[in-house]
């Protein structure tokens, strides 16, 4: 029977770890979506700084996405 519970416990824990993963994963989508978005409608108002805004979107992308791994990590690591 304590066995059974334990079982239960882990499984609800790994439930809201998926959860956690998968809003971490979507907010990230999201972020970089709107990142890409508004990178070029600035690249369309100033054609000549198209350089400086690639550079930037490309940087704040890769932090937002190491952010999101690693929030899924931790969510997984919970499980454990």
């Amino acid at each position: 029977m304590e066995l059974l519970s334990i079982l239960l416990e882990a499984s609800a824990a790994a439930g809201w770890a998926g959860v956690g993963a998968g809003i971490a994963a979507v907010g990230a989508g999201i972020g970089i979506g709107r990142i890409g978005g508004s990178g070029l409608e600035s690249i369309a108002r100033q054609p000549e700084s198209v350089g400086d805004i690639r550079a930037n979107m490309i940087l704040a992308a890769a932090l937002i996405e190491g952010v999101a791994l690693f929030a899924v990590i931790v969510c997984l690591l919970v499980v454990l």
